[in-house]
Formats: C-alpha cells, sequence, structure tokens
C-alpha cells in the first residue's frame, strides 16, 4: 500500500533509540525526510550515520530547548508534516513516596512537551490546512499499571489528543494517538526487566499479555505511518491501543 508519505517532513521527538527509532525508519522506508530530536548524543550519532537523518540533541523536558530544536529542524528542512510526541519516560515510585518535583519532570517531559510542540507545530500546518500529529502514550494512560507519574501524564496526554483533534481538523490538520502495551526493545524497561528475571517475565506475559508475547518497536512504529498518512483520513482525534489485546479498557 502506498501510504502517500513520499517527501514528508517528518518531525520525531525521542527519535534516537526504541519506539522513537523504529518510527523514525519507518517513515524513510516510505520516502519521507525524516528529523529526530533526543537528549543522547551517542544514540544520535548512530542514527545520523546509520539513517541519514537529520538530528537535533535537546533537552525535552525544558521550554526553551523544545523552541531551539523545532527551530532547528525548520531551518534545516522547510517545514513539518508529521508531528510525532514520541519523548516520555518513567519517573518515582509511589505516590506517598514520589516529591512533587518527580510529578512535575513527569509532566514536563511525556506531557508538556507533546503539548508544546504540537502548539509549534500546528502554526505551520494551519496556514498549509494541513498536516498529522501522532502523540505516543501507554495504556496506562487508560488503566492502573505502571507509576502513578507516568500513568497521569500518559492520561493527560489522551485526553489532550481528543481535545487538540476537535479544535485543529477543521484546518485540515488531524491529530490522533497510539497507545502502546509492553513493547521489548534494547533500551527498553522491559528488557532490563527481561534480563533481571526472565522467569518472572514469561508468567507475566502468559497471564496478561493474551497474545502470548511482548509487542515489537515496528508493530507500533506501523500503526504510527499508518496514522499519520492520508489512508487513515478519516481517523481524527482517536488513540488507538497498540497491545496484543493487553489492556482491559473496552475502547
Amino acid at each position: 500500500m502506498d501510504l502517500q508519505l513520499k517527501g514528508k517532513v517528518v518531525f520525531v521527538t525521542g527519535g534516537s533509540k526504541g519506539i522513537g527509532r523504529a518510527i523514525a525508519k519507518a517513515f524513510l522506508e516510505e520516502g519521507a525526510t525524516v528529523a529526530v530530536a533526543a537528549r543522547g548524543e551517542k544514540e544520535l550519532l548512530q542514527c545520523e550515520r546509520e539513517l541519514n537523518i537529520h538530528t537535533v540533541q535537546a533537552d525535552l523536558s525544558i521550554e526553551s530547548e523544545r523552541e531551539r530544536a523545532f527551530k532547528n529542524v525548520t531551518e534545516a528542512l522547510g517545514t513539518v508534516d508529521i508531528l510525532i510526541n514520541n519523548v516520555g519516560g518513567s519517573n518515582g515510585s509511589t505516590i506517598e513516596e514520589t516529591e512533587m518535583n518527580t510529578f512535575q519532570e513527569a509532566f514536563d517531559l511525556n506531557y508538556f512537551s507533546a503539548v508544546h510542540f504540537s502548539k509549534l507545530a500546528f502554526q505551520q500546518m494551519k496556514q498549509k490546512q494541513g498536516g498529522a500529529i501522532v502523540n505516543i502514550s501507554s495504556v496506562f494512560g487508560r488503566e492502573s499499571g505502571g507509576k502513578p507519574t507516568y500513568n497521569g501524564a500518559k492520561a493527560a496526554l489522551i485526553s489532550f489528543t481528543k481535545a487538540f483533534a476537535d479544535e485543529a481538523i477543521q484546518y485540515g490538520v488531524r491529530v490522533n494517538g497510539v497507545a502502546p502495551g509492553s513493547i521489548l526493545h534494547p533500551s527498553g524497561n522491559w528488557q532490563k526487566r527481561v534480563d533481571e528475571n526472565p522467569e518472572k517475565m514469561k508468567a507475566f506475559v502468559e497471564a496478561e499479555i493474551p497474545a502470548g508475547r511482548f509487542g515489537t518497536a515496528e508493530e507500533v512504529a506501523h500503526t504510527v505511518v499508518f496514522l499519520a498518512s492520508q489512508k487513515a483520513s478519516w481517523v481524527v482525534g482517536a488513540t488507538l491501543n497498540v497491545d496484543g489485546g493487553q489492556s482491559k479498557s473496552n475502547f
């Protein structure tokens, strides 16, 4: 299927490794021009060398760094047709034991970064009367599981996705989301847990994931690329679970 993405400029935040890198690679395979932003210099250099994409090193939890990164991409590539808000991470422990500044850090990285980049990209997309934004949240943004700081930020992101989608579609800009379940990749927390206790993780998969295995970063990426394409032109404000049946919710 031709997703008609050739020549589109795609900006992926947190795109240097894991799910973000898989997303960047999937767009490249569709003929898009791709830029990624992330903190890790080593991983960004690998992306430049192995994928031949534009990279920006920045701490995307900081407002000024987000503005600098977006300016860098638009000056280098001219515009952003598709924005993928992927940057994120988990921190803290129980609510009682987690300091307030840790909650703030979680929202700065997982939620406010997506809101800010969406607002920046929308100004260009609105002028062109077209564009797509895909926010990467989590099934734990819809139900219990994971750390409370992460869950709260991802729940807010799912709500933001629907609210902004209804606002942006009148200008031809589609906003959607993807909520991954437990995804196994070398740089992720699930891989660390498998390495630490493979038997425990085997039992987890058997009990919690009906498909009988962890998901892959590529499976998330394929869904993201479809949502960003015009083949998904009537999908607006949706956040799609990509989880092998893991989530317990009815939507």
